[in-house]
């Protein structure tokens, strides 16, 4: 196994790599394109191209079938490629926040095996209106973006733990959240919720609900019964 590290560097290039290498750490740095060099590095399992000035990604990540691990987060990217939902090896963490991202690929939804996705930070108004395909997602994770609504999909990521939502602008949730049976965490602060659907009391294995910073919201009758049954909710 090759791990190399170059991280915080000032690197405008990437220097010529062992072609055997498993973990690369370009964090931090000043790279503005992504070298087709990479594209040849099929053993690579880890890929840190998190905090450089990257604009665009080209489609040969799609060439990278052994990542299991992709940060791409603090770029300058308004789009990625539909490739990326062909990595059918990405199965730890694909982390794209803190970009310019206005949509939400529903090619991504292919990579059912991946268990983290961030998405924050962007300005994604939407998601595709099929969800299913993340079969395996534990922790999904869309605050600070410009989401008006949530699919009636959502209640398909059966294996979800936690759903983070902070600071959009949801007025509502759809009734299919009460099938995340798995669901530990539900964080819907600094919304325009006015209220939550009676599904969220079938939510037994939930322990931490915050509904803080939504102005208008209206506590339904079930809810501090919910809370004596042992769900922490932070009004």
């Amino acid at each position: 196994m090759t791990s190399i590290e170059l991280s915080g560097q000032g690197l405008t290039s990437v220097p010529s790599l062992p072609g055997d290498v498993t973990h690369l750490d370009l964090y931090k740095n000043e790279l503005t394109a992504v070298p087709a060099s990479l594209w040849s590095l099929t053993e690579l399992r880890v890929l840190n191209l998190a905090a450089n000035r990257l604009t665009s990604l080209p489609p040969g990540i799609s060439a990278l079938t052994s990542l299991h691990t992709l940060d791409l987060g603090h770029n300058e990217f308004d789009s990625l490629p539909d490739e990326l939902g062909d990595l059918a090896g990405l199965t730890e963490y694909l982390y794209v926040s803190d970009n310019r991202l206005t949509e939400f690929p529903p090619a991504w939804c292919r990579l059912g095996r991946l268990r983290y996705l961030g998405c924050t930070d962007n300005r994604i108004t939407a998601l595709p209106a099929d969800l299913s395909g993340f079969a395996s997602l534990r922790e999904l994770r869309l605050y600070r973006n410009g989401l008006t609504a949530l699919p009636e999909s959502i209640g398909a990521l059966g294996a979800l733990r936690e759903l983070h939502l902070r600071g959009n602008a949801l007025t509502a949730l759809p009734p299919s959240i009460g099938l995340l049976s798995e669901l530990r965490q539900l964080d819907l602060r600094e919304n325009a919720l006015e209220t939550l659907p009676a599904s969220v009391a079938q939510l037994s294995k939930l322990d931490k609900l915050d509904l803080r910073w939504n102005k208008h919201f209206r506590e339904p009758s079930w809810l501090r019964e919910f809370e004596e049954a042992g769900c922490m909710v932070l009004r």
